[in-house]
C-alpha cells in the first residue's frame, strides 16, 4: 500500500490572486529561485492564507510566468497566488509589498478571472541601456539585424551549447541615444524556446555589425503580454480588471 502524508489533507484553494510585481536595483541579480523563496518568506510574515500543495512536503501554490534572468531588472513579472481563505487584492498587496524587501516590489494585484495568465503572455518589451556604446554604432547594427531573415547565435548554458534564432524572436528594435556616451535600444522579444535573452540580441548586433559594449549592459523588462498586431502588447491584467469591473448580473450583449 502507498504511503499517505500523516494528517487531514490541505484546505481547497477558494481564490486566486494574480500579482505584477517589480525587480529593482540589485536585487536584479537575484535567481529566479531566490525571488522564489523569498515570495514564500514574505507571505508567510505577511499572515495570508496560502494555500498549499499535498503531499509530504507541502509548499505554497504559486504559479509563475516567464521569469527575467538573473542581472535583469523589471517592471512587469508575474506570479498567481492560490489561497485557501477568501481574500482582496488590496489586501494582498498592501500585506505583501510590506513584507517583501526593498526591490521585489508590488506593482498591482488582481483576482484571477477566465483564461490562464500564461495564454496571456507570448512577448517581452526590453530596453538596454549601453554605457559607453555610442548611438552611430547601434544605429548601424540594428537596421542590419532587422534586415536579416535569420540570426542564429550560441548560448553555453548548464547543458552544453543551444542555438537560438534571434532575428525570428524580433518583433521590431528602435535606438536612441541617452547622452554621447550612452546608447538605448528598445526591442520587442517574441517568447520562444529556447527564450531569446537580451544577451543574445546584442551578440546578434555585433555578429553583424562593429559593435563593442564595453562595460555591462543594463536591461529592464518594461512589459510582458499578448503580442498585438501593431507590434504593442496588451496588458495581460486587463481582462481580470475588465471582469472585476462588470456590474454583478450583467448580460453581455
Amino acid at each position: 500500500m502507498p504511503r499517505q502524508p500523516e494528517g487531514p489533507p490541505p484546505p481547497p484553494v477558494v481564490a486566486r490572486i494574480r500579482v505584477r510585481f517589480a525587480k529593482r536595483g540589485r536585487l536584479r541579480f537575484l535567481s529566479h529561485r531566490d525571488i522564489a523563496r523569498a515570495f514564500e518568506r514574505g507571505l508567510r510574515r505577511a499572515r495570508l492564507p496560502v494555500a498549499l500543495s499535498a503531499g509530504f512536503s507541502p509548499h505554497p501554490r504559486l504559479s509563475w510566468v516567464g521569469a527575467a534572468p538573473t542581472g535583469a531588472a523589471s517592471e512587469a513579472e508575474y506570479v498567481e497566488i492560490a489561497f485557501s481563505a477568501p481574500v482582496t487584492p488590496r489586501w494582498v498587496h498592501e500585506a505583501l509589498d510590506a513584507a517583501l524587501p526593498p526591490g521585489l516590489d508590488v506593482v498591482c494585484c488582481v483576482e484571477a478571472q477566465g483564461r490562464a495568465l500564461p495564454d496571456r503572455v507570448d512577448a517581452s518589451r526590453w530596453q538596454l541601456r549601453l554605457p559607453g556604446v555610442a548611438l552611430a554604432e547601434l544605429g548601424v547594427a540594428v537596421p542590419a539585424l532587422l534586415a536579416r531573415e535569420s540570426l542564429v547565435v550560441e548560448r553555453v548554458t548548464k547543458d552544453g551549447k543551444r542555438e537560438v534564432d534571434v532575428r525570428g524572436a524580433v518583433v521590431w528594435a528602435v535606438c536612441r541615444a541617452e547622452n554621447d556616451t550612452c546608447a538605448i535600444l528598445d526591442v520587442v522579444v517574441r517568447h520562444t524556446t529556447p527564450a531569446v535573452r537580451p544577451d543574445d540580441v546584442l551578440t546578434a548586433l555585433s555578429a553583424v555589425a562593429v559593435l563593442s559594449v564595453p562595460v555591462p549592459p543594463e536591461p529592464t523588462r518594461l512589459e510582458q503580454g499578448r503580442l498585438r498586431e501593431d507590434g504593442t502588447l496588451a496588458d495581460p491584467l486587463a481582462p481580470d480588471r475588465d471582469e472585476a469591473a462588470r456590474p454583478a448580473g450583467r448580460l453581455e450583449a
